[in-house]
């Protein structure tokens, strides 16, 4: 049986190297932007979730593990196409892959603050409210400050996580280092060069960002 060879040849992604270009720029400021808007909306319902209200927790349960116990494509693709159709407003791309990639971040980080927050011995909690602090001074002075330590490893691997998740949003069209490499593999049918070097771009990111949490996991490990 005659074997099948493969002539491979990258050299035909040089004409295209602005594209790539741009997707990871946007792949970048997607990861950026999640990030932060993920860590603003993981602070507030995080912290609300120290609440003994069950009002308040209900709701706040109810987002984080849907969000958490939902596939992240599905959830772009859902409120892509049909939550538009909920509300009566037309959504672009750009901005639900944003608006959903926070929101999953958001859940994730919610539960990092609220575990480290928790993670601290009560005894502490005990400790200065009997010399007369107030449970928003405890918070702030005594137990942010250990907890943010306890937080920042997992911080740093959801957020390298995140970067990954990115890429997602190429189903929706949004022009991200995956979806640039969809185009040029529509132009040039070479899907084979065209992925193999978006992953290879991918792992050029990432890999510095894994060796760097590990160095700080490590940091962090020692000063304790």
């Amino acid at each position: 049986m005659p074997s099948i060879t493969y002539h491979w040849d990258f050299s035909f992604l040089w004409m295209y190297r602005w594209l790539l270009l741009a997707g990871v720029g946007y792949t970048l400021f997607y990861t950026i932007g999640s990030i932060m808007l993920g860590l603003l909306v993981g602070l507030i319902v995080g912290l609300l979730r120290l609440s003994r209200s069950v009002f308040v927790n209900a709701p706040l349960i109810g987002y984080v593990e849907a969000f958490r116990c939902t596939p992240l494509l599905v959830q772009i693709i859902w409120f892509y196409y049909a939550f538009p159709v909920l509300v009566g407003i037309d959504i672009p791309a750009p901005i639900a892959g944003m608006l959903v990639l926070s929101l999953y971040a958001g859940a994730f980080y919610a539960e990092v603050f609220r575990a480290g927050v928790v993670s601290i011995e009560r005894g502490q909690w005990d400790a200065a409210q009997a010399i007369g602090m107030r449970r928003g001074q405890v918070l702030r002075t005594v137990i942010l400050p250990q907890a943010v330590k306890r937080m920042i490893p997992p911080f740093i691997n959801q957020s390298i996580i995140q970067l990954k998740n990115t890429s997602l949003v190429s189903t929706i069209a949004v022009s991200d280092l995956l979806y640039q490499g969809t185009l040029i593999t529509s132009a040039t049918y070479r899907p084979l060069e065209t992925y193999t070097t978006v992953a290879a771009i991918y792992f050029a990111i990432l890999f510095p960002l894994t060796l760097g949490a590990q160095v700080v996991e490590r940091v962090l490990q020692r000063g304790d």
